[in-house]
């Protein structure tokens, strides 16, 4: 099986929470790590004991007992913004890969609780500490991971275009600054 192939298996296979506990900066990169055998099947605390052995038995490898230093397996959480606390810093919005988070600078945010994949990487970038991690309810399920591919690609590609579209005026703003003017 090509590398490339093996990556898109192993891709399917993991949470796509992007949370980056495994030590790489999202799903795809461990994917890739693992086809190249650079990586150990144990480090995706949100797949927990059934991704392991999904990913073992893909790679005809042993299970492995989940690897402390990534984390721990939990059952599914999602944020919380404490309103009384929030400062409307937004700093929160760019870090969340599945763009659950919704507010502007200088206004309240909340989180959309059915999109929330309980990543956890708006925890450290609230300077005020008005995040929190609850229990998903019993009657809400988590994101499959398809869905949080998708919002994730769609959150990529949107911070993509941004980072685009600011280079092209920046440098229309240079061009315009070195044409003298009439």
């Amino acid at each position: 099986m090509a590398v490339a192939d093996l990556v898109e298996r192993i891709e399917e296979l993991l949470p796509q929470t992007q949370c980056t506990r495994c030590g790489y900066t999202g799903c795809r990169p461990y994917a890739e790590a693992l086809a190249q055998g650079m990586a150990a099947i144990n480090r995706c605390p949100p797949g927990g004991r059934e991704g392991i052995a999904a990913l073992a038995a893909l790679l005809d490898r042993s299970p492995l007992p989940l690897d402390p230093s990534c984390g721990r397996e939990e059952p599914a959480t999602l944020a919380f913004i404490e309103a009384h606390a929030c400062i409307g810093c937004a700093r929160c919005l760019p870090v969340c890969p599945v763009d659950a988070i919704i507010g502007a600078q200088h206004y309240l945010h909340t989180v959309l609780e059915r999109e929330c994949n309980g990543c956890e990487l708006c925890l450290a970038a609230c300077p005020v500490d008005c995040i929190v991690m609850l229990p998903r309810p019993d009657a809400q399920s988590a994101p499959t991971a398809a869905a949080n591919r998708e919002r994730y690609d769609r959150h990529r590609e949107r911070l993509e275009f941004h980072a685009s579209e600011r280079e092209r005026l920046l440098t229309d703003r240079k061009r315009s600054a070195q044409t003298p003017s009439q």
